[in-house]
């Protein structure tokens, strides 16, 4: 196993699947406001899994490319958590979604961009920019929406009781991390639980949510092991030009 790659192919899938999904709000968002800001979004994340996956591809060296690993993959060789390839359902559970993941993400990238891996350090200090502004945004309009109207709160309340089983997969620790632990290429990211942790606790404190109490965490999605069936159904769309006109360039 080459855990670089396998590392790598981690922060692609994350923002890949995540971007794709929040893409899907494209000319469907309950207000153009917020129509644009989910298209902004999107394109952010992206443009983050252009940076991950290229440098992915180059550690691989068997000659694919980041579109190749994007739309020529199957569902089990995607190395993304579980959450992000759930679906959007409504806007308060993709806020949600979108919020547990920024709580984790701005950390996450803060501490690589001292990795001792120039390349990955580079790539950090670009992303974490854009997601210093996506928690910003999705954790005031958290809070906007928790300490809204009865119904809103209701929404709010319901779409983090289903995430919540999947939210701490993304911290968990296996020979991966531990290699990239060991040569200095990232932290573990259990290292980001206890600043996660209190986030997300004063956002919902905020909000007007309650945290629900367990601690089952869904997992399998980072090793390929297991995903959704909402992963199948998604990469169907998503890639579908690039398996239907194989080799199509612009």
């Amino acid at each position: 196993m080459n855990a670089l790659f396998e590392f790598l192919l981690r922060q692609g899938d994350n923002v890949l699947v995540l971007g794709h999904r929040t893409s899907e709000w494209c000319g469907t968002a309950p207000a153009l406001e917020e129509d644009i800001a989910l298209a902004n979004t999107a394109l952010d994340l992206i443009g983050q899994t252009k940076l991950w996956l290229e440098y992915a591809a180059e550690v691989e060296g068997e000659g694919r490319s980041a579109n190749d690993l994007a739309f020529l993959r199957d569902a089990y060789d995607f190395r993304n958590v579980l959450m992000l390839e759930t679906p959007n359902e409504d806007y308060g559970r993709t806020l949600m979604r979108q919020f547990l993941f920024d709580a984790f993400q701005v950390h996450w990238l803060t501490a690589l961009t001292d990795s001792k891996d120039s390349r990955i350090s580079e790539i950090a200090m670009k992303s974490v920019k854009e997601a210093q502004y996506h928690l910003e945004r999705s954790r005031d309009t958290i809070i906007a929406l928790g300490d809204g109207t009865e119904l809103s709160n209701k929404k709010m309340q319901a779409a983090l009781d289903y995430l919540w089983p999947y939210a701490r997969e993304i911290m968990l620790v296996d020979d991966v991390d531990e290699a990239m632990h060991k040569d200095g290429i990232a932290p573990l990211p259990s290292e980001i639980l206890a600043p996660w942790d209190a986030l997300v606790k004063s956002t919902m404190r905020d909000a007007y949510l309650t945290i629900p109490d367990s601690n089952f965490v869904h997992k399998g999605g980072r090793t390929g092991q297991r995903h959704t069936e909402h992963l199948g159904h998604m990469l169907a769309t998503m890639q579908v030009l690039q398996r239907s006109y194989p080799g199509a360039t612009w």
